[in-house]
C-alpha cells in the first residue's frame, strides 16, 4: 500500500517540492497552504494521487480538517512534513508582543498541534510513522531573527523529546535545518543573492528540490533509523563565520 504524507507549505518553495520529492517516491501527498492557486498547481503535476487543503495552519480546525481530508481520501498517515513557516526581519529590541506571537503560533505553536494530533490519531496506534520539521540552523545567531530562531529552537527541541517518547511506537522525528536556499521567499528579502552565495562556501544557494530530496529520503525507510537530529543542508554555512549583518533600527 503507498504511503501517504501531509506537507505544509506545500505549494511553494521548499514544501513544494518536498511534496514533488515524495510523490516521486511513491507517496501519495496531501498538501495544505494560505493560497489555493499554487496548491492548485502542484495538485495538477501529481494527479488524483494528491489533495489540496486552502487555510491557516495556525488554527488549529485547520489542522484538524487537514489530518480529516488524508484520512477520508487516503486512509493512513505515514509521513508528516511541517513546512509552513515564516517571520519578518527587524532588530529584536523592535519585535512588538504581536509580532512575536504571530510568528511563534505559525513555527511552533502550529506544527506541535499538527505533530500530536497526527500521532494521536493515527501514528501511534497504527505502527509508526515520520514526523519532520523545517527550522533554522540550530548553532548560529541570526540577525533580525530574534522570534523565529526562538520558535524554531522550541520545535527542534521537541524533536528531541518526541524522538524519545515516541520511540516505542515506531516514530521518527528529525528536523531540517536549510541554509540560503533560492525560493520566492528568500527571493523576497531585500538581499544581494549574488553576495550571499559568495559567502556560502560552496560559492552558490541551494535549490529546494536538494532540500526535497533530502525530506524524501528523511521520509523513507531507508532512514528509518535515524531520529532526534537536525540535519543542516547549508552549503557549509554553520562551519562558517559568515552571514548576514544585523537589520538597522528604523529613524
Amino acid at each position: 500500500m503507498s504511503r501517504v504524507a501531509i506537507v505544509t507549505g506545500g505549494g511553494t518553495g521548499i514544501g513544494r517540492a518536498a511534496a514533488l520529492a515524495l510523490h516521486r517516491d511513491g507517496c501519495r501527498v496531501v498538501i495544505a497552504g494560505r493560497r489555493p492557486e499554487p496548491l492548485e498547481e502542484v495538485r495538477g503535476r501529481i494527479g488524483s494521487d494528491c489533495a489540496v487543503l486552502s487555510g491557516d495552519i495556525r488554527e488549529p480546525d485547520v489542522a484538524d480538517a487537514l489530518i480529516d481530508l488524508a484520512l477520508e481520501r487516503f486512509r493512513r498517515i505515514d509521513v508528516l512534513v511541517n513546512n509552513a513557516g515564516g517571520q519578518f526581519l527587524s532588530p529584536a529590541e523592535e519585535i512588538s508582543p504581536n509580532g512575536w506571537a504571530a510568528v511563534r503560533r505559525l513555527n511552533l505553536d502550529a506544527p506541535w498541534y499538527l505533530t500530536q494530533q497526527v500521532a494521536k490519531r493515527w501514528m501511534i496506534e497504527h505502527g509508526g510513522g515520520r514526523i519532520i520539521s523545517i527550522v533554522l540552523c540550530p548553532t548560529r545567531g541570526i540577525p533580525g531573527m530574534a522570534h523565529s530562531s526562538a520558535a524554531r529552537a522550541g520545535t527542534e527541541a521537541l524533536a528531541r523529546v518526541l524522538s524519545v517518547e515516541w520511540g516505542k511506537y515506531d516514530i521518527g522525528v528529525v528536523c531540517v535545518a536549510p541554509g540560503w536556499i533560492d525560493t520566492e521567499g528568500v527571493r523576497g528579502y531585500d538581499l544581494d543573492l549574488e553576495m550571499v552565495a559568495a559567502q556560502v562556501p560552496m560559492r552558490r544557494l541551494g535549490s529546494a528540490a536538494e532540500v526535497g530530496d533530502l525530506i524524501a529520503y528523511l521520509a523513507s525507510p531507508a532512514a528509518g533509523y535515524i531520529t532526534g537530529q537536525t540535519i543542516a543542508i547549508d552549503g557549509g554555512v554553520d562551519l562558517t563565520s559568515s552571514g548576514w549583518e544585523p537589520p538597522q533600527p528604523k529613524g
